[in-house]
């Protein structure tokens, strides 16, 4: 799973140590052009550049199709460099090369950069304008900078990571809803319906492979869906935020469809959901701690009507 820009840049001193990194690999390869990028599904974003070769048309915020990009072909699992001394002569690359000759790259070093885990996040690269030899010290110090830098981010996932589900924690929605949350949005306050029965019969193991299990099928339901994310707010108490909808409508069809990825399980037990529902207008500038009352206080009605439903509030 691929870090979210909007995650990455909630991390602290992110830009600084961006630059960091660029200033160590322009001391090994001077004369080329440095950059930083990250890979979302299908795009390679241009997250920070040196300042070095600026006849290269590369930009930061610039965002690349993967099936565009010659970093999509670097080996990830075998953490391979991937080198092009002249892209104007390399065979491999003949569906690339008009697409590298309009930004002015004839020269080409790609570092893979991986969480600790394995986890895919982005390259290290060095590019120049013209073919360029590319020797392996070099290439092997490139691999050190950007081994230290996996090991940043892979601290900062942690910050924002729940342990047990992999979603996110409560940090990461405070921290959200500081910096990104202006926009407006709507609020799905989720809460297990039996969850309390399955740990006093079934032991805590049982409950955690549960509650594993919920938040597989959370993210499987949020998969189409771009910029809505999911948090474990604690205990069996889940957070689905999404971008403002457009209707109630939307919002009772959205509810409706989870509340069914979540009802049928093949167990012994049975489980449900039950949700309050909540949306913040882009205009208004409530807290947090308000938006959550109010979700808390639709979710007590859903309780009350009989559980497996949903209320707005």
């Amino acid at each position: 799973m691929v870090i979210p820009l909007h995650e990455i840049q909630m991390y602290r001193n992110f830009n600084e140590l961006a630059s960091d990194v660029l200033d160590l690999a322009k001391e090994i390869l001077p004369d080329k052009l440095i950059y930083l990028s990250s890979f979302t599904d299908n795009q390679q974003v241009i997250l920070k550049v040196s300042d070095a070769d600026t006849d290269i048309l590369v930009t930061e915020g610039r965002a690349i199709n993967l099936d565009q990009s010659v970093c999509n072909r670097i080996d990830f699992e075998k953490n391979q460099p991937l080198v092009f001394e002249d892209v104007s002569k390399e065979a491999s690359l003949d569906d690339l090369r008009k697409i590298y000759g309009k930004v002015n790259i004839n020269a080409y070093v790609g570092i893979p950069i991986s969480l600790t885990n394995g986890e895919k996040f982005g390259t290290l690269c060095a590019v120049h304008h013209k073919a360029s030899h590319f020797d392996t010290k070099s290439i092997s110090m490139l691999q050190k900078i950007a081994k230290m830098f996996s090991y940043y981010l892979a601290l900062e996932k942690i910050a924002y990571r729940d342990s047990l589900t992999g979603l996110y924690n409560r940090q990461y929605l405070f921290n959200f809803f500081e910096d990104f949350a202006k926009s407006g949005g709507v609020l799905f306050f989720l809460d297990l319906d039996g969850f309390k029965k399955i740990n006093d019969v079934n032991g805590h193991d049982t409950g955690d492979q549960v509650l594993k299990e919920v938040a597989s099928r959370i993210q499987h339901f949020l998969k189409e869906q771009a910029d809505v994310f999911a948090v474990r707010l604690g205990g069996d108490e889940f957070i689905i935020n999404f971008p403002q909808m457009s209707s109630r409508e939307e919002i009772e069809k959205q509810a409706d469809c989870l509340l069914n990825h979540l009802n049928a399980w093949n167990t012994p037990y049975q489980l449900s959901a039950s949700i309050g529902i909540v949306s913040y207008p882009a205009s208004e500038t409530a807290s947090l701690e308000t938006i959550l009352k109010n979700a808390d206080n639709a979710l007590y009605r859903a309780k009350a009507a009989g559980k497996n439903t949903f209320k707005v509030f």
